[in-house]
């Protein structure tokens, strides 16, 4: 694991200390950073501050002097209960830079923004291995200030970052490139299923595909984890709940996903359940 780059070392608040909200955490710390999470369940503050995190048992407590706050939870709707919050909206009016990792619809931030907010949306793309590695991308929506204030934090994890856009537009990024994974997805599920009539076994084609020109990260990612089917199964949910929020955006536009849509709709059939 490469140690995090060390910058000036600020204060931090963190929402979220899960699979990819602790190990960003860890190397904030590494990094020299003061972080406050704030962390309802006392294992889990336990965990973080082994980690070298200071727990604390408030949202209060979390965004007191910090220079930003960072949110990694799992859906839009939490983002909003924890970002208009009424005693929260107010800290943020004139003070930390608020930076919103999960995925959701990027009206969210635009709201906060016309309330006021100095917000970066900053989704991101990779696992908590790339965290640990420090190669996370994260796709950042905002005022190029807002940006510039949490990009010494973004660095101790995350290369690229990459600045696409005014508040919103790292959340529309991120759903596009969710939508063409899915349907990339779709298509090697078909590609596969008319393999196996032809007599080639789902591995051995996916291997293959790997050395030709159809080499994809959902080709390699399918062959990682046994299938396409084995990936659909543990990205079923991120996918399914952001192809909902990108199929409703289109929507409202009079659009559609266009030739994304039929291969959608056949990894579709692969998804588990939802239940989100």
């Amino acid at each position: 694991m490469n140690a995090p780059e060390r910058e000036a070392a600020v204060e931090l608040g963190f929402v979220g200390s899960g699979r990819m909200g602790r190990p960003m955490v860890r190397r904030l710390v590494e990094a020299g950073h003061r972080v406050r999470v704030y962390a309802r369940g006392a294992e889990a503050r336990r965990a973080l501050a082994r980690d070298g995190a200071e727990p604390v048992a408030s949202l209060a407590a979390a965004v007191r002097g910090a220079e930003a706050l960072f949110v990694c939870v799992l859906t839009d709707a939490q983002v909003r209960e924890l970002c208009f919050d009424e005693e929260l909206l107010p800290v943020l009016l004139g003070g930390p830079v608020l930076a919103v990792h999960t995925t959701g619809d990027p009206r969210t931030v635009r709201a906060l923004a016309d309330r006021g907010v100095d917000v970066v949306d900053a989704p991101v793309s990779g696992g908590p291995h790339d965290i640990e590695a420090g190669r996370l991308t994260v796709f950042a929506g905002g005022e190029r200030h807002a940006v510039e204030r949490v990009l010494p934090a973004l660095n101790a994890y995350a290369d690229p970052v990459l600045h696409v856009g005014g508040p919103g537009a790292g959340q529309s990024v991120k759903l596009l490139n969710n939508a063409l994974f899915a349907a990339q997805l779709g298509l090697l599920a078909q590609a596969s299923r008319l393999a196996g009539r032809l007599g080639v076994e789902e591995g051995v084609l996916l291997d293959a595909l790997s050395h030709g020109s159809a080499s994809s990260n959902a080709s390699t990612a399918s062959a990682a984890r046994g299938g396409v089917g084995g990936l659909a199964v543990s990205a079923g949910a991120f996918l399914r709940k952001d192809l909902r929020v990108v199929t409703r955006l289109a929507g409202e536009l009079g659009l559609s996903l266009g030739a994304m849509e039929p291969a959608v709709r056949a990894l579709g059939e692969l998804l588990p359940v939802d239940g989100d």
